[in-house]
């Protein structure tokens, strides 16, 4: 299959005194749909008390609107500054004495990480938490459903941009990701001109469809809300066991292809996740539900 003719701008405007025309990108939006329907996603759940029996919601739907500003901040900064941690620390060594010492703050060149974004977002989470004195593991249990909406979009994203792609394979779905959009500057397509696994539609519908419809179903029909970490923990193994296992078909990051015991680097930071989780859901699983005077 040839990848789609997909331009990864939706549309432009200008140039605006000589810098050039705004682009609005998909991948911009993408981050703009995930916020604000995950904005949406979280008041719904706030507002609906029969979930949270025998406690009410951790926070207003005016607590919310502080929160998604912070959220915001922690998945643009941790997943930027994740990404040259993980996958790109040269970004970092640029900023003393380097020939581009802004390269690590325009983020429009691309790269961010996922699991940068997680820490950002759970550091943001922490620190609301703190300042407010709201009950952590309720409020996590709050974000976590939220989460695989973002994924979603963000996964379609990298599919748009041609980005991220899979390992090669002889399946009758693989997809040579070749078009004039992501030609490199001699005119070669970086992926080959191989079939591959489109990973990031597998991506998109595992961490993001699948995994947001077990989180519906532990909150609403399991009535798991009553036992704090329970949510969170079950979102952080699903997507630990997802992303881990869709590594397989995922061509690794340029320079980390050899890394130890045949791991990537999407691997070694799932696992933790999926240790934490697990954590999570065994210590709410044998913990009697909190009562109202909790």
């Amino acid at each position: 299959m040839q990848f789609p003719d997909i331009d990864p701008v939706w549309f432009q405007i200008g140039p605006f005194f000589g810098l050039g025309p705004l682009e609005i990108r998909w991948y911009a939006l993408a981050y703009v749909a995930g916020i604000v329907l995950g904005w949406w996603y979280a008041n719904r759940l706030a507002r609906n008390n029969a979930i949270w029996q025998p406690r009410k919601a951790p926070v207003t739907t005016l607590q919310i609107d502080d929160l998604v500003l912070w959220i915001t901040l922690g998945i643009i900064l941790g997943g930027r500054f994740g990404y040259a941690l993980f996958y790109k620390p040269s970004l970092y060594a640029q900023l003393v004495g380097g020939p581009d010492n802004m390269a690590l703050f325009r983020l429009w060149d691309g790269g961010m990480s996922f699991h940068g974004g997680l820490i950002g977002v759970t550091l943001a989470i922490v620190w609301f938490a703190w300042k407010h004195k709201v009950r952590l593991l309720s409020l996590g249990d709050l974000v976590a459903p939220v989460v695989p909406l973002g994924l979603f979009f963000g996964r379609i994203a990298n599919f748009i941009n041609g980005e991220l792609w899979g390992r090669p394979t002889d399946a009758p779905w693989g997809m040579v990701f070749c078009n004039d959009t992501i030609l490199d500057l001699y005119g070669q397509c970086p992926a080959g001109y191989v079939p591959r696994h489109p990973s990031q539609l597998y991506e998109a519908a595992l961490e993001g469809i699948v995994l947001a419809v077990i989180l519906w179903l532990a909150v609403f029909k399991g009535r798991l809300l009553a036992k704090p970490g329970y949510v969170t923990g079950i979102f952080l193994f699903g997507y630990g066991l997802a992303r881990a296992s869709l590594e397989t078909v995922r061509q690794p990051d340029f320079g980390m292809e050899n890394l130890p015991l045949g791991l990537t680097m999407g691997m070694m930071l799932s696992i933790p996740m999926m240790i934490v989780g697990a954590w999570l859901i065994w210590r709410a699983w044998s913990r009697p539900p909190v009562t109202a005077e909790d």
